[in-house]
Formats: C-alpha cells, structure tokens, sequence
C-alpha cells in the first residue's frame, strides 16, 4: 500500500486541496478491493455501531464505524495516507498563523487521540439505497480533529458528483463508500 501512496502527485493534489478542497487519488483501491470490502458491510464482528441518518436528521441511509482492528486495505490506507495528509495540514497551519502541528507519523497522532479521551476509530462504510442522501456535515468527535479525511467509493458508478462533503440522493441501485477518518472518538 505504502508503494501506491507514493506514486501520487502530491504536490498537485496539494494544490487541489488548496483551491479547491477537494481532491482525486484514482484508484486508490482495485475494483476486486473494493467490491471485497462492500461485500462485507453485514459482518457484525467488523462494526463498533450503526447509525441510521434519518433518527438524528443527517439525511437517508446508514453506516457502521469499524471496531478495532480496522480490516484491510482500510488500516493500511488510514497508515500510508496519513504522513502525505499532516505535511499539507501542518502548511495550512502554518499559513494560518496557527500553532498546532500534527505529527509526522499516524500512531503518534493517534497517541494524541488517545490520551485525550478518544479512543475509538471512526473510519466507517457507508450504505444508501434509491432516495438516500447524506446532507452536508463535519465529522467532528472531540478535541483532536484531523481536517482531512477520504471518502472511496466501493460500489460501481452511477454518476459524477460535485458535492465536498455530503451525498446526493441516489437514484438507482446501492452505493457503498468508505471513510476514512484520521482522528478517533470519544
């Protein structure tokens, strides 16, 4: 996984974040990584909680935080992505005038996490069905907050969508997405 992170254009994609906040690693996992990780959505073992959006008015749909130990590819890319992520949010840091500083490494980050009373993993797998949206949001858990996060598409595309941090309703079929959340819970 370490091998594939390093054959992006991080310097563009930093350059993305910066204008556009957003940006696209394609294929960051293989069609069969995918389509393996969606098939596992029903395995109860893998999730801390469900959360079903229209209970707490977050929109349609539903999604699982994983329990430790995150699955593959998922611990991996959560790792390997990391390193990559706190070099572009340390800059905006610093452009900003702002002390704080994330570290170099994952685990040191999650120490951080951990230490301030969050000690749950929020990477999670999102489920949407005709008609499921997911309004706009800030996945916000505590104290320690990472400002960027991934979202993999694992199902098969239906249409491109323009949204930054949110889900337009789904008009056909079943969409599954992953999401990759660098900071954990409390």
């Amino acid at each position: 996984m370490p091998r594939r992170i390093e054959t992006y254009d991080w310097p563009k994609l930093s350059t993305q974040l910066d204008g556009f906040g957003c940006a696209v690693l394609e294929k960051l996992l293989a069609p069969d990584e995918c389509r393996q990780l969606a098939a596992r959505y029903d395995e109860d073992a893998l999730f801390r909680s469900r959360v079903v959006m229209a209970r707490h008015g977050y929109g349609r749909g539903e999604y699982r935080y994983f329990d430790y130990p995150l699955p593959e590819p998922i611990a991996e890319l959560r790792s390997a992505l990391y390193p990559q992520f706190a070099a572009i949010a340390n800059g905006w840091n610093a452009r900003l005038g702002l002390e704080r500083q994330f570290p170099a490494e994952h685990a040191a980050f999650l120490a951080q996490c951990h230490a301030g009373g969050q000690p749950r993993p929020t990477p999670l797998m999102l489920k949407y069905v005709e008609g499921d949206f997911n309004c706009l949001h800030q996945d916000l858990y505590g104290e320690h907050v990472f400002p960027l996060q991934i979202a993999i598409l694992l199902s098969q595309r239906t249409y491109r969508v323009n949204l930054r941090h949110g889900v337009s309703r789904l008009r056909s079929g079943t969409r599954y997405t992953a999401g990759i959340i660098f900071h954990d819970a409390k």
